[in-house]
């Protein structure tokens, strides 16, 4: 993390992870399903600041969280699918099924 990186915060009414930058906010947005399984759905990034490890932060953040209220997770979004595959000690989070 850069210095400069403003952190992350955890929007619980909002349902999503964020961070706040002057032109927009980036977030990992989640839900919680009937069997109280944390989906993870949806990730944003302002184009200015994509390719920069702001979408890694977040998913880092919100696998972390999972771990820390032994939460399974149900990856959605295509980021954080991706993200799981580069980090496979993350696969004991993970719905079985949900991610190859």
């Amino acid at each position: 993390m850069d210095q400069a990186d403003p952190p992350i915060e955890h929007n619980v009414p909002a349902h999503r992870f964020e961070v706040r930058f002057p032109e927009r906010i980036a977030m990992l947005k989640y839900h919680y399903d009937t069997l109280g399984r944390l989906n993870l759905d949806h990730t944003e990034v302002p184009p200015a600041r994509r390719h920069h490890g702001v979408a890694a932060r977040l998913a880092k953040t919100a696998l972390d969280f999972a771990k820390s209220q032994n939460l399974t997770v149900v990856p959605v979004c295509p980021y954080v699918i991706a993200y799981l595959k580069e980090h496979p000690e993350l696969a004991p989070l993970v719905a079985r099924g949900q991610v190859s």
